[in-house]
């Protein structure tokens, strides 16, 4: 546990060096990280999207790619595509940018439906087929990816079953007055982003993960999961609500926590903690169809008040 926390600790301190402030998104960055799911950081631009993104991805010893997603991109584009090659006479697969450890999809709002949904295999199974053919993808696989608020010129709303597929949503927010001259002086994203080097190796990271699914979950904790998903399917303003994919992020979530705080089992404020960042992305409120914001967050509140949490 020592040397997984000590790996945990290089890690938060070389991003922290890059992004500064916000120290509750960095832990949902590594609870993500910790917990072999993929992230969506939602916000205006300018904010630090990116550049958490490119830090973590370069506070790692693994392979990187930035795709920035555009309305013309195709899936091709993302997963590869078969070539002729004249001089075998067969087609040869040329892998596309998703072959990486750390996936940066920049801006994945300004693509199309079509070229989103082609994550989902790789998001989902970790693997790409191409022409019948099931591509593996080398562990650790994570997709980090930014978006715009929907209300912005040129976005398109990613599919429900797209966003089910990120562990967690996180907004980043303005940083305070502090940090922000810090950033005006230091100029990060200028100067200790181009010249960062790894803080902890590949197999680093896969321990650590390993570690966080040895992470006990007492039994009335799984229990309180299901009748908190249980409680948001039966609300009377959800028409879908979380679904057991969602109850399994919620519970690794749960241990990933558990184990930033250097603990070996799940207490119900690891649950709680994560509930709106892993959950309201997932809701289907019925007034999203049409009537505004249907306010998840809002909803998984007044859930959470509602279910008995165990002692």
């Amino acid at each position: 546990m020592t040397q997984t926390r000590d790996a945990i600790n290089r890690l938060r301190t070389s991003v922290g060096r890059v992004f500064l402030g916000h120290a509750g998104v960095l832990d949902d960055v590594l609870v993500c990280l910790l917990a072999r799911g993929h992230l969506l950081i939602e916000d205006v631009p300018g904010v630090g999207k990116t550049v958490l993104a490119s830090a973590v991805a370069r506070s790692i010893d693994c392979s990187f790619s930035r795709i920035q997603m555009t309305p013309d991109m195709l899936p091709s584009d993302v997963l590869g595509v078969s070539i002729y090659n004249r001089n075998t006479g067969g087609f040869e697969f040329k892998r596309g940018p998703i072959f990486a450890n750390i996936v940066l999809a920049d801006e994945i709002n300004r693509t199309t439906p079509r070229t989103q949904t082609a994550l989902l295999e790789a998001m989902n199974e970790s693997s790409v087929s191409i022409d019948g053919v099931v591509h593996p993808l080398e562990p650790p696989f994570m997709v980090l990816a930014t978006q715009n608020p929907y209300e912005f010129e040129g976005t398109y709303l990613l599919p429900e079953n797209q966003l089910d597929r990120f562990l967690m949503r996180v907004r980043i927010g303005y940083p305070g007055a502090e940090d922000e001259a810090r950033v005006i002086e230091q100029r990060p994203a200028q100067t200790i982003l181009k010249s960062m080097s790894p803080a902890i190796s590949k197999q680093d990271l896969l321990d650590a993960q390993s570690k966080v699914d040895a992470v006990r979950l007492d039994r009335t904790l799984v229990e309180y999961i299901v009748r908190f998903a249980r409680a948001t399917r039966d609300h009377d303003a959800v028409r879908v609500g979380l679904s057991p994919r969602g109850s399994q992020a919620l519970a690794q979530a749960a241990r990933a926590t558990a184990l930033l705080a250097s603990r070996d089992y799940v207490i119900p404020e690891d649950i709680i903690h994560h509930i709106e960042d892993v959950c309201a992305h997932r809701l289907i409120t019925r007034a999203a169809l049409g009537e505004g914001d249907g306010e998840a967050a809002e909803i998984l509140h007044e859930v959470l008040r509602a279910v008995p949490s165990p002692v």
